[in-house]
């Protein structure tokens, strides 16, 4: 019966997270796209100027982390695996065109990110202590009204279970055991066999227990501290970790220049190959956009939970540095992959029944001494950092919930999850948490569609407001002028 019921639950949420939440996310990415005048690409120069952007005093006394830290610590939870292995299971199914719509899916996620970062400074609720938390739920309670109170707790449920890391948990221990271990070693091993008596776990499932631990322990030495260790890691961690990415794909581009303009070619050619037939040119599109929405969170709401801890007072330039986050993620760290990918395996469709990063690890090894074993260690790192903020994620949904001290008692849980699906691949519980995960883009994005107007009304008033300079530029320091921008969104729901 329990098989039974497993099977049903992976069924079901393959099928949810399968199109239908491709249609729900890309199709009302792209209305907001559309609607807010394209401000992904528009306000482009306005979001690279945010960055730097010197933080008033009012931001310095306000809030928990700074706007950057939010925008690093949200990256640091999207650039993980799925970076590396979706990316090339993207290519297999869907050959090198299905990067181009990636590509096109990451600018339509951009204006999705923008009206979270927006939205998670306009309407946040706080903890015992007075401090700001932001997150989907406040926003759907306090910009919605409190009648939709069931729909915000309906968020919040989802999102503790759905930021969950069991498939990161579970896939990073396989490739490290398949990586660094051998059964030769494994089965001679004086501890692994001392824990395998103790446990009567076999000595690979000791091997995995021992990881699972040693994860549990590195991550609670970050989670425990709050959101501002959180940060602080995730500020050195997300530039070194796509720093060193970026130098493994720049010598594997230096090693083979002559395939470089064929590999782009080849994107942009079978992106919109008419002779493969209209069905097949939209499965490409369909696989390339699905794997960028899968990849970098837009419109599932958790970026607004790390955004609304921000102390930026002001939703504008909040939504600025949060588009920025696919274009790190879905842009830049998957077109390094895809372009490694392409050289290294030019024949990458004809590949089957081999795992996504099993490719990339095979590839890499081939183009690079040591190759597999650097790209392990980004994984790791990226691994490390996703658990970082969706323990974040999911603490935070439960201090909605029950508080911030009962808060404490979920974080203990996502730690020993760590360990518990490490050992344990349980194929039924993987596909509940991807339905739950599923479940937090339904108020999520009605949400952002039912409050885009207010978003656009500000956002044109304070573009308008910097152009005439009556107010400071984004590139300057804040002004008491943008200390606070209540009456303005107060103002844009009173016309709304």
């Amino acid at each position: 019966m329990l098989d039974t019921l497993g099977q049903y639950i992976v069924t079901v949420a393959d099928w949810v997270c399968g199109y239908p939440l491709f249609f729900l996310l890309i199709g009302g990415g792209l209305y907001l796209f559309i609607s807010s005048g394209a401000v992904s690409l528009r306000r482009l120069p306005a979001s690279l100027a945010e960055l730097r952007r010197r933080p008033g005093n009012a931001e310095r006394q306000a809030g928990q982390i700074s706007s950057v830290q939010a925008l690093l610590s949200v990256v640091a939870a999207t650039v993980g695996l799925g970076n590396i292995a979706g990316v090339a299971i993207a290519l297999v199914m869907g050959g090198p065109g299905a990067i181009f719509w990636m590509w096109v899916s990451a600018i339509v996620g951009m204006s999705t990110k923008y009206h979270e970062g927006a939205l998670a400074v306009m309407y946040r609720g706080h903890d015992a202590s007075g401090r700001p938390r932001g997150g989907m739920m406040y926003i759907i309670e306090e910009g919605l009204g409190h009648n939709w109170r069931p729909l915000a707790t309906f968020f919040a449920i989802a999102g503790m279970f759905g930021t969950l890391c069991i498939m990161n948990a579970n896939q990073l221990t396989e490739a490290v055991t398949a990586t660094f271990t051998t059964p030769q070693w494994i089965e001679s091993s004086s501890l692994l066999a001392a824990v395998s008596s103790v446990t009567s776990l076999s000595h690979v499932q000791a091997f995995k227990l021992l990881f699972g631990i040693l994860v549990a322990v590195i991550v609670a030495l970050v989670v425990l501290r709050g959101i501002r260790r959180i940060a602080r890691v995730a500020s050195f961690m997300v530039p070194f970790m796509v720093g060193v990415y970026f130098v493994m794909v720049l010598y594997i581009i230096c090693t083979n220049l002559g395939r470089v303009p064929d590999v782009f070619a080849s994107i942009f050619h079978e992106a919109f190959n008419l002779q493969a037939g209209f069905g097949a040119l939209a499965g490409i599109a369909i696989i390339g956009a699905r794997r960028a929405a899968l990849v970098n969170d837009a419109g599932i709401g958790t970026a607004s939970i790390m955004h609304g801890a921000s102390r930026n007072t002001n939703p504008v330039r909040e939504g600025l540095i949060a588009m920025l986050g696919p274009a790190i993620d879905s842009g830049l760290v998957c077109t390094l992959t895809a372009t490694a990918l392409l050289i290294c395996v030019p024949d990458i469709q004809s590949i089957e029944g081999v795992k996504g990063l099993a490719i990339a690890m095979d590839a890499f090894g081939r183009a690079i001494p040591g190759g597999a074993y650097m790209l392990m260690f980004v994984v790791i790192c990226f691994a490390l950092s996703s658990m970082f903020s969706y323990s974040y994620y999911g603490t935070s949904c439960a201090a909605y919930l029950f508080g911030e001290r009962k808060a404490r008692y979920y974080t203990y849980a996502f730690l020993a999850s760590l360990v518990v699906f490490a050992v344990v691949p349980l194929e039924a519980a993987v596909g509940m948490c991807d339905l739950f995960y599923a479940m937090m883009a339904l108020p999520t994005m009605f949400t952002l569609l039912a409050l885009s107007r207010r978003v656009h009304r500000v956002t044109r008033r304070w573009f308008k407001r910097t152009k005439s300079n009556d107010a400071p530029s984004v590139e300057m320091a804040t002004t008491p002028e943008d200390k606070d921008m209540t009456s303005e969104y107060k103002g844009a729901e009173a016309e709304s």
